[in-house]
Order: C-alpha cells, then sequence, then structure tokens
C-alpha cells in the first residue's frame, strides 16, 4: 500500500518580495522628504556686482545728434521751375550766394500789370489835380465876377442916393438900386463860400487818389519781390547742406528748398527717456561722447512736451569740437543730476526702477544664491540706492532672472 507524502511548499521567495517591496515603500518615503535640487546657471553668463557704501554720482544718458544752433531755411517765395542749379551741398556760401534760379512766367505778368495799374493810378491824380485847380480857377473869376457887379452896383446905389435928393429920378428907382447892392451882395459871400469849399476839398479829394497811388506802388513793389525771388540766394553765411531739388523740377510757393548751417556753432540735442528726463534740468553739466573724443556741454533746454516715450534735451557745447564733427552726426550724453553723500549702492540691476521693491538673487559663500525682497532708492545711468534688503558686501546678481521666478534659491556654478 502506497504512502501518501506531503508536498513542502518553499516560502523563502515570499519573504524576499515581501522586504523588497518594503524597501521600495521606504525609499520612496525618503525620498519624498528630500528637498528638490535648486536649477544651475553658468556664473560666466551672469552679471554680478557688489553691494559699496559711499559716494554715489547720479547720470542720465541718452543717444543724440548734434545739431546746429542756428539754420536757415530758404523756402520758394513764388512757385516756379529750376532752371538752373549754381551750387551743390557741403560749399561754403555768403548771404549773396546765388543758389539756384526760378521761372514763372506767371510772376512776369503779374509784375507787368501791376506798374499799368500803377502808371493809370498816377496818371488819374495828375488828371484829378489838373481837373481840381481848373475849378477852383473858374470858381475864382466866378467871385471875380460877382465882385466887381457888386462894386458896380454900390457905385449906383450911391449915385440914386444922391439924385433922389435932387429930385432927379423917383425914390422907387433908387430902392431898385439899393436892392440890387443887397443881391450882389449875397450873390458874393455865396460865391465866396463856394471858392472856399473847393479849395479845401481839393486836398482831400487828392489824398484819396494818393493813397490808392500808394497802394499801387506797394503791390508793384511786391511784385518786384516776386520777380525777384526767382533768384534764389543764401541769405546767410555757411554751408549749404541741402538743396534738394533738381533742374526742370517745379517748386510750389512754401516749399522749403535749401537749407543752410553754420558747421562752426553745432549742439547735441539728446532724446531722454521720460522716467529720467523729470531729474533733468537747465545749467546741468553734461559730457557729450562724439566717438571721436569727449566734448563738455551744460543743459540748454529741455522740451516742455514728450514724443515716442523720449524728452528732447538741447546740450549747449562749452569746449570745442574734435576734428570730424558735423551736423547730423550720432552721439551719447551723459547728464550729471546730482552727487551723492555717503549711500549704500550698486549696480543696476537689469529690472528694477528707482523707489520701488524687487526680488534679487543674492550669492552665497556655499555657491548658491538666495532671491531677496530689495528696496531700491534713486537711481543712475549705471548704479542704483539700496534702501534695505543688502548690505555693503553682499555679492548679488544684476542678470535677468526672470526665468527662476518660481524658484527662491539657485545654484551658480
Amino acid at each position: 500500500m502506497d504512502v501518501v507524502r506531503e508536498k513542502k511548499v518553499n516560502r523563502r521567495p515570499q519573504y524576499l518580495a515581501g522586504g523588497a517591496l518594503l524597501l521600495v515603500v521606504l525609499t520612496t518615503a525618503g525620498i519624498s522628504r528630500l528637498k528638490d535640487a535648486p536649477p544651475s546657471v553658468e556664473r560666466a553668463a551672469l552679471s554680478i556686482d557688489t553691494v559699496e557704501s559711499g559716494p554715489m554720482l547720479r547720470e542720465v544718458r541718452a543717444p543724440g545728434t548734434l545739431v546746429p544752433e542756428q539754420i536757415r531755411w530758404i523756402s520758394a517765395v513764388a512757385p516756379g521751375r529750376v532752371e538752373k542749379k549754381l551750387v551743390q551741398p557741403g560749399t561754403r556760401v555768403t548771404a549773396e550766394t546765388i543758389l539756384m534760379e526760378l521761372s514763372n512766367p506767371d510772376v512776369e505778368i503779374q509784375l507787368l500789370q501791376a506798374q499799368r495799374q500803377l502808371t493809370d493810378a498816377e496818371a488819374q491824380l495828375v488828371a484829378l489835380r489838373i481837373s481840381l485847380e481848373t475849378q477852383r480857377l473858374s470858381q475864382a473869376g466866378v467871385v471875380a465876377q460877382v465882385r466887381s457887379q457888386y462894386n458896380e452896383a454900390s457905385r449906383q446905389a450911391g449915385a440914386a442916393r444922391e439924385m433922389v435928393d435932387k429930385q432927379l429920378i423917383s425914390a422907387f428907382d433908387a430902392a431898385k438900386a439899393q436892392d440890387a447892392v443887397k443881391e450882389m451882395t449875397e450873390r458874393l459871400a455865396i460865391e465866396q463860400q463856394r471858392l472856399a469849399l473847393l479849395t479845401d476839398n481839393i486836398p482831400l479829394q487828392l489824398k484819396v487818389q494818393q493813397e490808392q497811388v500808394s497802394r499801387l506802388k506797394a503791390v508793384v513793389a511786391f511784385q518786384h519781390s516776386l520777380a525777384g525771388a526767382m533768384i534764389v540766394r543764401a541769405g546767410a553765411d555757411g554751408v549749404l547742406q541741402e538743396l534738394p531739388l533738381e533742374v526742370g523740377q517745379f517748386a510750389q510757393s512754401g516749399t522749403t528748398i535749401a537749407k543752410v548751417v553754420q558747421p562752426e556753432r553745432l549742439k547735441a540735442v539728446l532724446r531722454v527717456q521720460e522716467n529720467q528726463a523729470r531729474d533733468v534740468t537747465i545749467g546741468q553739466p553734461a559730457i557729450i561722447d562724439t566717438r571721436n573724443g569727449l566734448v563738455k556741454g551744460h543743459v540748454s533746454r529741455t522740451d516742455p512736451s514728450s514724443s515716442g516715450g523720449t524728452v528732447t534735451v538741447d546740450v549747449a557745447l562749452d569746449d570745442s569740437l574734435p576734428r570730424g564733427a558735423r551736423p547730423d552726426l550720432s552721439v551719447d550724453g551723459t547728464i550729471e543730476i546730482e552727487r551723492l553723500g555717503k549711500v549704500v549702492h550698486v549696480g543696476r540691476p537689469t529690472y528694477g526702477q528707482a523707489n520701488s521693491t524687487v526680488g534679487l538673487f543674492r550669492v552665497l559663500p556655499n555657491g548658491n544664491a538666495e532671491r531677496v525682497q530689495v528696496a531700491l532708492g534713486r537711481s543712475s545711468a549705471s548704479e542704483i540706492e539700496i534702501v534695505r534688503g543688502l548690505e555693503p558686501g553682499d555679492v548679488v546678481i544684476l542678470s535677468d532672472m526672470s526665468r527662476f521666478d518660481g524658484v527662491d534659491r539657485v545654484r551658480v556654478r
């Protein structure tokens, strides 16, 4: 009879699997308790500066150009076609230098018409003077004739009185003679008044016509100036900078046809950012970099309005310009705002405006960098004041670290 044997179960693999599972659980729990490793960044790619304590110079830097202090813009007084072009840009000219000649038949016709109208008005003035004088003389003759008649009537009236006394004529005839004297007296007074009125009105009538003649003379002078403006002159000593029209082109009235500048008298026109322009005032010292030398100057004018996010600032140059300086040359200007005493300051970070709070990474001795909140004060072109958050000797990263906004610590390799 066969004996049934019991099969032995090997439990060793189960123990091993359980131990492995326990090890995985413990490892996972340990890893979950570890902090994430901070991201790293190359030190060579960073701009790093050390916080210092001491004097700080506030400056504003801005690009700009050299511009002539005096510019003579020459415009077309009357429309015309360019017939001759006598000089080229870059030529030194005087006030009487002829730049170009224009032509316009209409201007010449208008001048001839104005001259004809003036001649007619002058002829009318002469005719009016003769006519008025003739009328005055005629009236003077009438006055003389009436006076003669009055004298005759007076003599007859006197004779009539004597004859009445001698009873040679009737009283009626004597009264008639007296009436004739009264009539001639009144006629003489009227004719004398008419002569006086005519004589007084002669200057007034002549004055009206003389004023018409004067107006026409002004019109002729203006037309002469238009005709003379066909010969375009420089109008000022300097260098011809622009002469854009060519022979055959037509210039409308008011069109700019030339530009004359004085290259020896230049100023720098800087374009300062709006947020920095509020600290710029007239009289502040400035340095202009012409890329061929540094020139000292001072702020002479600030534009009351802004354009395109910048404010125009004029800098008068106190020193002589280096060789090669010319109008429209690109320059860089630095304006000194103020000199601060002992303040904590550092290089200006990529992000961070004056009087604001920003997060900067401070480099630790172990190579890591931690984020700290820093209150910024007054700023300059390359430096900014530290109000709180950093101490002298701290090393901070000035580069753009916005890609690490989600972390408070980075490792600097």
